[in-house]
């Protein structure tokens, strides 16, 4: 059961190419933002589409499945966990993040 307590699961459409930064360490990061749609009806009967943008982050092998063969406007489904962060801006003030770490990856379409 603790498998399901910080669990995200999205499938979209890539806004961008994936930002890639390679780390002294060897390390490799891949961060992209991912866009999700949602269509339903209004109380008028309209067609409404909604779209949310997700920031997105991966280490390691997933970051460079991203960055390998992942480009904008690309289908793909992820698995991951919600990570909220902070940080000081160069003005000094604190700015909060909340993205999804992929865990899991699959690419969708051709």
């Amino acid at each position: 059961m603790n498998a399901l307590r910080n669990r995200v699961q999205l499938i979209g459409h890539l806004g961008n190419d994936p930002e890639i930064k390679n780390f002294d360490s060897g390390k490799k990061l891949a961060q992209l933002t991912l866009a999700t749609n949602e269509v339903y009806k209004n109380d008028q009967g309209e067609k409404v589409e909604e779209t949310q943008w997700h920031k997105v982050v991966a280490w390691g092998k997933t970051a460079e499945i991203l960055e390998k063969y992942v480009t904008k406007g690309k289908e793909i489904a992820i698995e991951g966990k919600l990570v909220h962060r902070s940080y000081d801006d160069k003005n000094g003030e604190k700015r909060y993040i909340t993205e999804v770490v992929i865990n899991d990856l699959l690419l969708l379409g051709k």
